[in-house]
């Protein structure tokens, strides 16, 4: 779980897959306190681990067969008019350059290495859809409809990802 703030994603994922061993991967040290305690509220101390990480860095050489991840996805534009609930959030766990696709675009290069040769990688980028197609050309994603409604989360299999870098 890239950018995983509080934890809440990489404890459902360890919830869902219960034999699964899930990193739980965020830059800031504050963000892995609070999700340190969320992971011990939920009893999965000894499946899920905080990892203190700029996007990869903190598992060079590690493999997984999926990466989720809910990064920093919010447009200059957006930043500059968000709601007030929104003000209590550090810039960091929010913004992520002109079209909000700056740490995206890390995940992506760097996915296959990390990726098995079946792995998957699913990334909310929420209203930064619109920028997908023009900042990756030709990238094949799936958008994934939710049953609930929501929208701008994408998933994507590793070779997808080989072969579109090995083209650019």
């Amino acid at each position: 779980d890239l950018c995983t703030g509080g934890g809440c994603i990489a404890i459902a994922l360890a919830h869902q897959f219960t034999h699964a061993q899930v990193d739980a991967l965020d830059i800031s040290e504050d963000a892995l306190e609070v999700a340190t305690m969320n992971i011990a509220e939920h009893g999965l101390a000894d499946r899920v681990y905080p990892v203190q990480s700029d996007v990869y860095s903190g598992v060079m050489g590690q493999q997984y067969d999926l990466i989720v991840s809910n990064p920093p996805y919010v447009d200059a534009e957006d930043m500059s008019d968000l709601p007030q609930e929104f003000l209590h959030e550090p810039a960091l766990a929010l913004a992520a350059g002109h079209d909000g696709l700056d740490i995206v675009e890390t995940i992506l290069q760097q996915a296959p290495e990390h990726l098995t040769p079946h792995g998957w990688l699913f990334v909310e980028v929420g209203n930064s859809s619109v920028h997908m197609q023009t900042r990756f050309p030709g990238l094949a994603v799936q958008w994934i409809d939710f049953e609930q409604g929501g929208q701008g989360v994408f998933a994507v299999d590793r070779q997808t990802l080989v072969d579109y870098w090995q083209q650019q």
